[in-house]
């Protein structure tokens, strides 16, 4: 009798065990919230190291060509115009601007990026380019384009190549030049290279003329990028204010 009273004394009530559970359950979700953070926040750094990679080769074109920065012309309307999505990366989905038909042996800026032979533009869409795949890379709930299938896209990287962008316009649009003239050639004289971003996350752009692209790649609350200068330094999570603000406390587009 008394050990049968000793095991019905060492087991869990039903009521214990959904303690026990509900304890754990909260746990986990006091948890989640910090491991989230933990894990965006790495991403963010390979982002950050990546950015600043792609900063470094730049210096090193830019030392190598004269003050140019890497630029890559196509035949639009009958004319050459510098397409800055081809500065560097893999071959796009994108079917516009040689986008999709440019791959990683065309665009310049690869050549200081990547250690080997890389795919002609003949050679496969897949041809993976690491340095400029960005691990926060979430695309934008639209691109801009009201064409079913290319209204939104998942990923800059696999949709133009990169998740990458060079600073060759402002937000006002396309034609207002910033690093890389219209046309082409040297980058003009630079005022500020502490404040200047030469390369960026294409979360900088979500606000070109004053649209929302929801591109919200480090959270859901504003809008952030990671930059690197032309001095050489790099800042992660750099808010990204809304409207057409080409200038900040901690970074300018114009030279």
């Amino acid at each position: 009798m008394r050990s049968e009273q000793t095991n019905a004394r060492g087991g869990f009530t039903l009521i214990e065990l959904l303690v026990v559970i509900a304890v754990i359950a909260l746990l986990v979700g006091l948890m989640l919230p910090a491991l989230g953070a933990t894990r965006l926040n790495a991403r963010s750094t390979v982002c950050l190291s990546r950015v600043q990679q792609l900063g470094v080769g730049v210096a090193a074109y830019l030392n190598d060509f004269d003050r140019m920065l890497p630029q890559r012309t196509w035949d639009v309307g009958g004319q050459q115009a510098v397409i800055g999505s081809l500065f560097g990366g893999k071959k796009g989905q994108l079917p516009f601007y040689g986008i999709n038909q440019v791959g990683a042996e065309g665009r310049p800026l690869n050549r200081y990026m990547f250690a080997g032979p890389v795919s002609p533009d003949d050679g496969p869409d897949n041809f993976p380019m690491p340095p400029f795949a960005s691990p926060v890379d979430r695309g934008a709930t639209t691109t801009g384009l009201p064409i079913p299938g290319l209204d939104r896209t998942d990923s800059f990287y696999d949709f133009i190549g990169s998740s990458y962008t060079l600073n060759d316009h402002d937000l006002r649009g396309d034609e207002y030049a910033t690093l890389v003239p219209q046309g082409g050639g040297r980058m003009p004289y630079v005022t500020q290279p502490s404040r200047t971003w030469v390369i960026g996350t294409h979360t900088i752009y979500n606000f070109q003329q004053g649209g929302d692209r929801g591109s919200r790649w480090f959270g859901k609350s504003k809008v952030e990028a990671n930059l690197s200068f032309l001095d050489g330094h790099a800042k992660m999570r750099v808010t990204v204010p809304p409207g057409i603000v080409n200038e900040t406390s901690d970074y300018v587009f114009g030279p």
